[in-house]
């Protein structure tokens, strides 16, 4: 419960309203092992903790990155923190995709907005072991263009690491040559093999439920799609009880579920 001091290493704009920091412990303290999905406390003196995924590569346990938009106090005193500012951190915490269940099958994943960012440390596992899995593609919707984010990494793994990846946004500026619309019809056009996929969703809960129920047509089976539900979290072990949701904490039962597990209260208007 007790958060340990984090120094910033580096701060990327990602956009007009996302950043990215990337903390390190002092001195010759041990990295922090994390698996992709899982999230940390970040606490900023003065102001507050907020739960933030995890979005750095999972090799590199002495690099902690945290990419968030500014969306409250604490987030906005976190964005001003440059290099060797420090942070609390506290984790990491929940549990991560399902990389094992993933062996041997395509790996279809769905990010929309900020949705990419506990997305990231995934890609960084599937294509540091691309020959474990078959197909892998990523469709990936944003506001605007100016909103993608990481988008030299997007090319990377496109071009070096056999991913396929599609991306529409939801206005188009004049320099915009891509594809305009919801991230739900790139999948209709995606080609896989329903009966041995795994989906991998994060984003607005409402493209969530629209994504998952694509796959879902497709014939992706109930239990091979997996959601990611970040909301409401503030104690991180289950004990103040703000992210209950239904019978589930998210914090401590996610924030990584089965879609089956959370489908019903997923429907439930205001919950």
């Amino acid at each position: 419960m007790l958060p340990v001091p984090y120094r910033v290493q580096r701060r990327r704009q990602e956009s007009h309203d996302t950043f990215t920091l990337e903390l390190s412990r002092s001195g010759s303290a041990p990295g922090l092992e994390f698996a992709p999905g899982q999230f940390n406390m970040l606490y900023a003196f003065g102001a507050g903790e907020v739960p933030i995924s995890i979005s750095g590569d999972p090799a590199r346990p002495d690099v902690i990155a945290h990419t968030t938009r500014v969306v409250g106090g604490v987030t906005r005193v976190l964005s001003r923190l440059r290099r060797g500012g420090t942070v609390g951190l506290r984790g990491p915490f929940g549990n991560g995709w399902p990389l094992e269940q993933s062996r041997g099958r395509d790996v279809v994943i769905v990010a929309g907005g900020i949705g990419l960012a506990p997305l990231r440390a995934l890609l960084y596992a599937l294509t540091a072991n691309r020959g474990r899995f078959a197909r892998i593609a990523l469709v990936y919707g944003a506001r605007t263009p100016e909103d993608v984010l990481f988008g030299a990494e997007l090319e990377r793994w496109r071009t070096s690491a056999d991913v396929e990846i599609a991306v529409t946004v939801d206005r188009a500026t004049e320099s915009w040559a891509g594809r305009v619309g919801v991230v739900t019809a790139l999948l209709r056009r995606l080609s896989f093999d329903p009966a041995n996929a795994v989906g991998m969703i994060c984003g607005p809960e409402v493209m969530m439920r629209y994504a998952a129920a694509e796959l879902l047509s497709r014939g992706v089976a109930p239990d091979s799609i997996f959601l990611s539900i970040e909301r409401n979290m503030k104690c991180a072990v289950g004990h103040c009880g703000h992210c209950l949701f239904g019978p589930l904490f998210i914090c401590r039962d996610g924030p990584v579920f089965p879609y089956e597990r959370v489908e019903t209260t997923l429907r439930v208007a205001e919950l």
